[in-house]
């Protein structure tokens, strides 16, 4: 089967974990620090809060600005679903936005769904596509998960280094602002909310959010490949549009997360590259048919398009036969 992803690990990764094993670092270490600093700076930002997922970099980033019960937050409606799941963990209500054909939030309506309610706008560079930016009066976050090495423009931005992603730690996220007092806020939150003094009082209910020394190692080698990486995948996606079906293609991506296409049976086609040996993923589904919203969603753009995408494997480290072996069984499932 060849797989939708592989992390690319290479000398430097092994190399820094050696390092902090060596030296029996293996939660608190110098490299936490040291990946935070590395990846805010590479990406304009001041500030750079390590953590254990980019569901909870979502979930600290809503929580910093103090969101929570009786609070909206406007999301998009073609996303993952944990970019809803995390407005749910805090007690707000998410109010989802439909997409355009390029699976991107529809800013105007974005701003057209703006209450005395709302708290903050997410908004999701889909499967590496720069994200359109409403015009609102309330902090914008970036859920970046799928689009490292596209700058940031929003207040807060939140990373996910999941093990299928650009950059990979395993498992883990980051969150990045130029806002001293929300970063200093994500932090307390993620590691159970001490005070300065250790006292063992806590001032509010903190999380045991922690990226740990080992995964930062990994995570600060990835970051120091960055453009290595981003240049193997922009051939990649050379690649797959060179030969891949024309009436398949979707619009291109700045960075190259996973390759999206356009099918006309996403259910069937998924099948037939399974037979044929590939691995693909479905495109997500709009978060108004989840089964814990049960809203409208057969008139929306984003459940049109549910039918319609899949997923291609990509990976750092592929070659073009790979794409041209992937290439020749879409066109021979189509």
């Amino acid at each position: 089967m060849i797989r939708c992803s592989k992390p690319s690990i290479g000398k430097l990764e092994k190399s820094f974990v050696n390092s902090a094993l060596e030296k029996s670092d293996v939660g608190v270490g110098e490299y936490i620090e040291r990946f935070e600093k590395a990846w805010s700076s590479y990406n304009k930002k001041e500030f750079g809060v390590a953590c254990n997922s980019g569901t909870n970099a979502l979930y600290l980033a809503l929580k910093s600005l103090g969101i929570g019960v009786g609070d909206e937050v406007i999301v998009p409606e073609y996303t993952m679903v944990a970019t809803a799941f995390a407005v749910i963990y805090t007690g707000a209500t998410p109010i989802f936005v439909d997409c355009y054909d390029n699976l991107i939030m529809d800013e105007v309506k974005a701003e057209r769904a703006v209450t005395k309610r709302t708290k903050a706008v997410i908004v999701v560079p889909i499967y590496g596509r720069p994200a359109k930016y409403p015009v609102v009066k309330v902090p914008i976050i970036e859920d970046m998960a799928q689009a490292h090495g596209i700058q940031p423009q929003g207040d807060i931005a939140c990373y996910s280094f999941y093990g299928n992603k650009i950059l990979t730690t395993g498992e883990g996220g980051m969150c990045i602002t130029n806002n001293g007092i929300w970063a200093n806020e994500m932090r307390l939150y993620a590691n159970m909310y001490f005070d300065k003094e250790r006292t063992m009082l806590h001032p509010k209910v903190g999380h045991n959010f922690r990226m740990t020394n080992l995964q930062a190692a990994v995570g600060l080698a990835q970051v120091m490949r960055i453009d290595e990486i981003l240049l193997k995948r922009k051939k990649i996606q050379d690649w797959y549009d060179t030969h891949i079906p024309e009436s398949v293609l979707m619009p291109r991506r700045d960075v190259l997360w996973q390759y999206d296409i356009q099918v006309p049976n996403n259910d069937l086609m998924k099948l037939k590259l399974e037979k044929l040996g590939v691995e693909s993923r479905y495109g997500f589904k709009p978060m108004s048919m989840q089964p814990f919203i049960e809203g409208e969603y057969k008139h929306l753009n984003a459940y049109k398009w549910s039918q319609h995408i899949l997923y291609l494997p990509v990976w750092t480290d592929m070659q073009e036969k790979d794409v041209k072996q992937i290439c020749q069984y879409v066109r021979a499932s189509l």
